[in-house]
Parts: C-alpha cells; structure tokens; sequence
C-alpha cells in the first residue's frame, strides 16, 4: 500500500507541475515572428485664403491740394512653402492708357475722376499692378502685406464723394 501511495502521490506532484506549467508554456509557443509593411500617406496641396483692409484716404482738399498718403492690407494665408503672386487690378475706372502692367487707377464721382497709385512701398516707387505683382512664400500663416495708397498733390477736381475697387489676387 505505501508503494501505491508513493506511486498515487508522484503522479499528483507531477500532475500538478504539469498543470500549473501550462500557462506558463502557452505563453511562450510562439515560435516565430512574420512582418508587414503599412502604406500611410496623405496629400498636401498649395492652398491659399485672401482678404483685404480698405485703403481710406479721407478728405482731399481741393483748396491746398496737398498730397494724401495712407495704407490698406492684403492679408494672404498660404501653405508653408507656396509660391504665390499677389497682384492688384486697374480698378473699375482705370484711364486709356491704362494697362495690368502700368495701371492708372482713378475713383470716381459722377462723372468726375480722382486720379491715385497704389505702391508696394513708401516711397511710391514700384507700382503694385496686376501683371507680375508681388512674390510672396506661403508660411502656413497669415502675412500682411501693406499697400500703399497716394492721392498726388495739385488734384483740380470738384466736390463729392469719390470710390473704386480694386481686386487683389493671390496666384498659387
């Protein structure tokens, strides 16, 4: 009978070694590793958002006929690394010998005209105009770009209350 013991308890022992081995080696029968690769992309086109700040110039007056200098804003939002041209066009009133690469902007009262220029500087240098316009690189942000607007002195016009529009365009 103790051999039957001793046989009964050995099988219990090894039993349970058996049982309480088995989580323990299920975890470990992965034996090998197989691998794919996943494809991610995405497309980032050249975008850009456009708006604008008017340009006010207030009271010319005929009198003194002294020259009125003020600023307006484009204001562009383009992708990070856009090549863009902002350009300006002639106006609704532009003179004959107005072109998209020399435009002579002009508002309008009735039928009387206020002659003005649009500049990419102070100094009035370089016209802003609608032919080749201004270079800009999109910095994924809004960029100001300051317009400057001025009435020449010794304007002989009459009274009244004078307009134009003027569009910009952001070319992307």
């Amino acid at each position: 009978m103790k051999a039957n013991f001793r046989i009964a308890a050995i099988k219990l022992a090894l039993s349970s070694v058996f049982l309480l081995g088995a989580p323990l080696t299920a975890v470990n029968a992965y034996a090998a590793d197989a691998t794919s690769s996943m494809a991610v992309g995405a497309t980032v086109a050249n975008t850009c958002a456009i708006s604008t700040a008017p340009i006010a110039f207030g009271a010319y007056d005929a009198v003194t006929k002294a020259e009125i200098n003020t600023t307006g804003s484009v204001t562009v939002t383009c992708t990070l690394g856009a090549a863009t041209v902002v350009k300006l066009n002639q106006g609704l009133n532009p003179t004959g010998p107005s072109t998209d690469a020399v435009p002579v902007r002009q508002m309008i009262s009735g039928a009387n005209l206020l002659p003005y220029s649009l500049s990419t500087e102070a100094t009035m240098a370089t016209v802003w105009e609608n032919l080749t316009g201004v270079a800009h690189t999109g910095t994924g942000t809004a960029t100001i770009l300051t317009v400057y607007g001025r009435i020449a002195a010794d304007q002989n016009v009459p009274a009244g209350t004078y307009a134009d529009t003027v569009v910009a365009t952001v070319t992307f």
